[in-house]
């Protein structure tokens, strides 16, 4: 399975100003086009719970995971909203149970616990950061608690107002 992350970033490296601030107040529509045909490309999609609330709703014509140390109670919350699927997995348990039925690929989507943890555990294959115009001087770190990861520049092109970077695993 590959497992492809993908984020938008600010120049000084940050997914948010804060960890309630919100990424559509700050970044293109072009990262958001991108960000909907690439994720549906992929075909499903893993985010934490923060991330899932900030959205509220599943991904159309995506599958959309749900990672959360509390399991599904949050699902309460979202009742009569289908197509969510909850797991108190870890990443490696998780990307084991999607493999063996023969998912293809999954891609990443936040927020910083959800990355730190598919960063760690080694099971990034790929990223997909869009840079966005924007210092922030302070706030959340694509992620963090795993060692250093080298990678290989694979493509870089224009996205509208910011830069679309993929990168892979040296």
């Amino acid at each position: 399975m590959k497992i492809t992350l993908i984020a938008a970033i600010s120049a000084d490296g940050k997914i948010a100003q804060s960890s309630n601030h919100l990424s559509l107040d700050w970044t293109s529509k072009e990262d958001t086009r991108f960000f909907v045909e690439k994720t549906k490309e992929v075909g499903a999609v893993v985010m934490g719970r923060k991330t899932f609330e900030t959205i509220g709703r599943p991904l159309k014509d995506r599958r959309t995971i749900v990672m959360s140390s509390t399991g599904g109670s949050e699902t309460e919350k979202f009742e009569g909203r289908d197509g969510v699927e909850w797991t108190r997995e870890t990443p490696a348990e998780l990307v084991a149970r999607l493999s063996a039925k023969g998912l293809a690929g999954l891609a990443v989507c936040g927020g910083a616990t959800v990355y730190s943890q598919f960063l760690a555990a080694g099971l990034v294959d790929e990223l997909f950061l869009t840079v966005e115009p924007v210092l922030f001087g302070a706030g959340v770190p694509l992620g963090d608690g795993f060692g250093r990861i080298d990678l290989k520049l694979v493509e870089s092109r224009p996205l509208g107002g910011g830069v679309l970077l993929c990168f892979e695993r040296k």
